[in-house]
């Protein structure tokens, strides 16, 4: 919710800046609860300017606002309409060859999910996300499914092995080795300012929970950017990397910092942070994208450190 609050807080910004197209307008609203005003600008738009890709990414929006206001009926049919017209506006380029369709895409497969698992079919909903990532595992979407699929059915399922092609700090023991430790994993971001935020949380716990055994990783990857966002490339980017690293994470020097795209894809790591909790046999026990409250995930690592 903080993250969202902060981006409609820029989009805001950029609109009456004269910069925001019908897509920002819609997601403002959404995030306003306002769905009915949201729906009357997307009509006039598509009046006075007909289907493209704004107008497309701006209704996933409205897919999302009325999956937020558990109107789900008509949420299933608004993201099953955003992915139509998507899908008519690519033809036959690449799904990455315009990033709103991207954007809307994803969020109208995640909607399509959503709607599912709240009427308690959450097989379908697994389903549909599978064939899902089978079309796009190639795409820029990859995480963003395989996130949702991972909120349905990933805890009590054995942790996927981490990749370390680099790393940060130590070198990084593997998860198979960690058995019999409970394990925290905190996937973070150098732009991510809720990251930063988390860390001193994670540091705490670290801190309380260390003496039960309590193992902490700290995965991230390369964005193609860094200071700034400027373009930049792995080697300059990893220097970035490091310097955000031990200047924003003070508590967490001696935590192993694996860099690897593979693991965010496989964990559904598209929030920044996500953190997952192992139990002592390596299986999940907790997932969760998104940053959370001391309280909250000390009651987690509590679960699966006792």
């Amino acid at each position: 919710m903080i993250k969202r609050m902060r981006l409609a807080i820029v989009i805001f910004v950029l609109a009456r800046l004269g910069f925001a197209g019908i897509a920002d307008d819609a997601h403002i609203l959404v995030i306003q609860n306002q769905t009915a005003q949201a729906e009357v600008a997307l009509k006039n738009y598509r009046v006075q300017k007909g289907v493209d890709s704004e107008y497309i990414d701006g209704l996933s929006w409205l897919a999302r606002g009325m999956y937020y206001n558990r109107q789900l009926d008509r949420a299933e049919e608004l993201a099953k309409e955003t992915e139509s017209l998507a899908k008519q506006q690519l033809g036959r380029k690449g799904l990455d060859s315009d990033s709103r369709l991207a954007e809307a895409v994803g969020a109208a497969i995640e909607v399509q999910s959503q709607v599912l698992s709240a009427r308690d079919q959450k097989e379908q909903a697994a389903a549909l996300l599978r064939r899902e990532i089978a079309v796009y595992g190639d795409t820029s979407i990859r995480t963003r499914l395989q996130k949702n699929l991972n909120l349905i059915s990933f805890v009590g399922k054995p942790a996927p092995e981490l990749r370390v092609p680099q790393h940060l700090g130590p070198t990084p023991t593997s998860l198979a080795q960690m058995r019999g430790s409970p394990v925290l994993l905190f996937f973070w971001a150098h732009w991510c300012p809720d990251c930063k935020t988390e860390g001193p949380i994670i540091t705490q716990l670290r801190s309380e929970f260390g003496p039960k055994g309590l193992m902490v990783m700290a995965p991230t990857q390369y964005y193609g950017y860094a200071a700034q966002g400027e373009d930049s490339k792995p080697a300059d980017e990893l220097k970035w990397i490091d310097k955000v690293w031990k200047q924003f994470y003070p508590g967490l020097q001696s935590v192993p910092v694996p860099v690897s795209k593979v693991n965010f894809e496989a964990y559904g790591a598209s929030t920044t942070p996500t953190i997952v909790l192992l139990a002592r046999d390596g299986k999940v026990a907790f997932y969760h994208p998104g940053a959370l409250p001391y309280q909250d995930l000390r009651a987690a690592v509590e679960k699966v450190a006792n």
